[in-house]
């Protein structure tokens, strides 16, 4: 049985890439995958995929395609600032909770 683990991003959030070949990069997460703790992230990471013809109407095809990347690469990102920071959850007066970035203090939606 495969355990699913906490991510410290969501879906939505703006975060850069610290690590790999796309290291420094920014961009929008589209997907979280929990059960392998990867991240799919807009435009970022693309690969090709080289599909073939399964009947003989249709013809062969190449793809591109954003591939996971490992949640532990990326860290959450301020557009104002322009800094990558980690962050803690407050509560607001209507016991609501919300993230907010360490670094700028800036809320997280």
């Amino acid at each position: 049985m495969i355990k699913k683990s906490k991510i410290h991003v969501r879906k939505g959030d703006n975060v850069q890439i610290i690590s790999g070949r796309h290291k420094g990069k920014t961009g929008i997460i589209i997907k979280v995958l929990t059960k392998t703790s990867h991240v799919i992230i807009k435009n970022l990471n693309l690969k090709i995929k080289h599909v073939r013809k399964n009947q003989e109407e249709e013809s062969g095809k190449i793809i591109n395609f954003e591939a996971p990347i490992h949640s532990s690469n990326v860290m959450l990102y301020s557009i104002k600032s322009k800094t990558r920071s980690r962050y803690n959850t407050k509560f607001n007066e209507n016991n609501q909770k919300y993230r907010i970035l360490n670094k700028t203090a800036e809320i997280i939606k």
